[in-house]
This record gives structure tokens, C-alpha cells and sequence, in this order.
């Protein structure tokens, strides 16, 4: 039964851009800079093209503001130097708009396609300002309905990352959008994400069951395994991390293709563009083993895998205090938020009861960063 559900699904559903489109026979390839470049502007440059000599047709990156993401109390992450609060690592990568608008520069030189990923409507409207060609909306955000209508109010293609989701989730999400502009990136929202967690037949079914393009985000180690499987079963673009070296100090460092990996990935998926699935599928048991590949394929039914089901509902946006607030106070836009919850803080109510609760008196009090609940109200 499995196997002709995947079956049954295998279509391909083309991405425009520019008047070019792209399929597994023609796949974009991302170089996602994130915020490796640390904010400096000379380093970001030198990113870029070593992304284009290894391959890339397109460089993506970050707008970051860290009120837009999380509050200041959501906890710490361990870095060589010692604990940090993660909000403050957030804080530290922020940067002009000017410094995107060069980034833009730097890329459009090197004939690649530029791409930005906003968390919020202050980084939605520097984004817009850059005139983007596309916009990209990460897993977290996938639930985060006012920035979805924001962006949809655009009406420019979009990249719709559905890490740590459900089928309900990404089925929201897309009921904003033309899905002749949308390209669902199938992720695996783990740093690292193990190859075995990825389910790759699952593009299949994505494409078949929403009618949209279908691609990969991916934060496996392997600069090759998991990219090869997706293009066999329909990615239309594979995004990777990309950095000059992990020891770089960036957040995404350690889970990033320095160039002469992302080279390597670059060779295999314009290698494989020329074959039949089968024949991709094929090459990768040879390189990796069959037991592997058949691993990392899966059976294509869409679960929240190994590594992102204790952060379901903490990694995605739910309704935040902003400050403590008192009982019977009511709630207002600069009471409330929505969030991340990330490390320590408790999950909110779904970001699209916000316009319903505003107004409404606080039932007890609510600490500083919490979420907001139904008891709450």
C-alpha cells in the first residue's frame, strides 16, 4: 500500500523563477550563508563567490532581528566559550540593512539569484525593500499565519520549509499562497539532522498531495547522500549550509559544507540530473550501501521524525509575554508576542488566536516570556 501511494504520486511540478524554470532535470542549487559571515560584511563577500566557484546558483541568507524570534528569557545554548543566552546570539547577528543590500550586490555580480529568509515584519519590509525575486519562510515560521500573510500579500514565489510540521501544518500554511509560486522544502528541523530521519520518498507525496514543487532543505552532515535521494524523487532545488571552514564561529558552522564539500554535492546532483530516478537511486546504494539508501528513502508517510519530536510546538511561534503580566490586565500589542519558544519557556496558544485574545483580561498572572495559555485568559 505504501509503495503505490508513492507511486501513484510521482510528479513533478516545476519552480519559476526569472523566467527560468527548475525541476530534478534543472535543480537549483542554494548556498545558505545564514549568519555565518558573524556580520562582517568582507567575509560575506568572500562566502559568496567561493559559493559560486563551488557550484551554487543561488546565495541565501538571514535577516535577523532577535525580538522578532524570541524573548530574552527562552534560555541558554553551550558554545566553546561557555553557556550564552541564545537570544544574546541573536542579538550579536544583527546588522544594517545595508549590509544585505551589498550582499545582493556581491551575489547579482556572480550572476546567482539572491534569497532572503525574514522572522518578522521589520525583516519582511528591509527584505522587500531589497526587491527580492523570492523569499524564503523557515520551519519554524511555518505556523506563524500574520508573517505568511504579509509575505502572500506580495504575491512573489515563495520557499516554504516545513521542518518539525505535521500535514495539517504545511496545509495551513499553504492555503495562503498560489501554489504555482510555492516550493515546499522538505527539512529536517536537527543540527545536525541524521540522514536516517529524513524519509526522502516523502517529496513524492508532498508534491502529490498539496500540487506543489517540492525541494530539500538539508542539515545532514553528508555532503551527498541525502541531496542525490532527493533530486531521485523529485526536488526541484536542494538548500545546504554553506561556510569557509565549521571552525568559523558562526551558529551553523558545524553543520555546513565548506567549499570543497559543497563542490563535491554540486558535481553529484548536475551528475544526476541527467539519469532516471531509478538509475540516481541506483548510484547512491553503490556509493553508500543498499541498507543506507533504503534507510534514508523510508516509506514517504509524513510523522515528525526521531530528532524533531520533543521540539514540536517549542521550535514553532506561539503567543509570548512580552513583560510580566498582571492579572486583569488586559492584553495589547505590547504585551503579547509571538514567539519561539525555544529552551526553557512554556509553548503559547497558536499564533492565529492573537487578534482574538487581544483585548482581553489576564486571568492570572503571566511571568515575563511564558506562553500565554487558554487558562490564562
Amino acid at each position: 500500500m505504501r509503495r503505490r501511494i508513492i507511486e501513484n504520486n510521482a510528479m513533478s511540478f516545476e519552480f519559476k523563477l526569472k523566467n527560468t524554470s527548475y525541476s530534478p532535470k534543472h535543480t537549483l542549487i542554494i548556498a545558505e550563508l545564514g549568519t555565518s559571515h558573524n556580520g562582517d560584511i568582507i567575509k560575506a563577500q568572500e562566502m559568496v563567490a567561493a559559493a559560486a566557484e563551488a557550484g551554487a546558483d543561488c546565495i541565501k541568507t538571514q535577516i535577523v532581528y532577535a525580538d522578532e524570534i524570541l524573548h530574552p528569557n527562552t534560555g541558554f545554548v553551550p558554545l566553546p566559550g561557555g553557556d550564552i543566552k541564545l537570544y544574546d546570539v541573536f542579538k550579536k547577528l544583527e546588522v544594517p540593512t545595508d549590509f544585505y543590500a551589498r550582499i545582493k550586490e556581491s551575489t547579482e555580480a556572480q550572476g546567482l539569484l539572491f534569497l532572503a529568509t525574514p522572522f518578522g515584519e521589520k525583516s519582511a519590509d528591509e527584505l522587500f525593500s531589497l526587491s527580492p525575486d523570492f523569499v524564503k519562510i523557515a520551519s519554524p515560521e511555518l505556523n506563524y499565519v500574520q508573517l505568511l500573510q504579509k509575505i502572500a500579500l506580495k504575491n512573489i514565489p515563495v520557499l516554504l520549509s516545513s521542518g518539525v510540521s505535521k500535514l495539517s501544518d504545511i496545509e495551513n500554511a499553504l492555503r495562503y499562497f498560489d501554489k504555482k509560486k510555492v516550493c515546499l522544502l522538505h527539512c529536517v528541523t536537527a543540527y545536525p539532522a541524521p540522514e536516517d530521519d529524513y524519509n526522502i520518498n516523502l517529496l513524492r507525496n508532498l508534491s502529490g498531495i498539496f500540487g506543489v514543487s517540492v525541494g530539500l532543505s538539508d542539515h545532514s552532515l553528508d555532503p551527498v547522500l541525502v541531496p542525490l535521494l532527493a533530486v531521485s524523487c523529485g526536488a526541484v532545488m536542494i538548500e545546504k549550509h554553506f561556510c569557509l571552514s565549521r571552525r568559523g564561529g558562526g551558529l551553523d558552522d558545524p553543520v555546513a559544507l565548506v567549499p570543497q564539500d559543497f563542490a563535491r554535492m554540486s558535481a553529484f546532483i548536475r551528475v544526476a540530473e541527467a539519469q532516471s530516478s531509478e538509475a540516481i537511486i541506483e548510484m547512491a546504494k553503490t556509493l553508500f550501501g543498499r541498507e543506507k539508501v533504503d534507510s534514508v528513502l523510508g516509506d514517504g508517510i509524513k510523522s515528525l521524525s526521531r530528532s524533531e519530536k520533543e521540539n514540536y510546538q517549542r521550535t514553532n511561534r506561539s503567543i509570548h509575554a512580552l513583560r510580566e503580566i498582571e492579572k486583569g490586565e488586559l492584553f495589547t500589542m505590547s504585551n503579547i508576542g509571538v514567539l519561539r519558544t525555544e529552551k526553557i519557556l512554556r509553548p503559547g496558544l497558536h499564533p492565529s488566536f492573537f487578534e482574538q485574545i487581544l483585548g482581553r483580561a489576564a486571568g492570572k498572572t503571566i511571568p515575563s516570556g511564558e506562553g500565554v495559555r487558554f487558562e490564562d485568559i
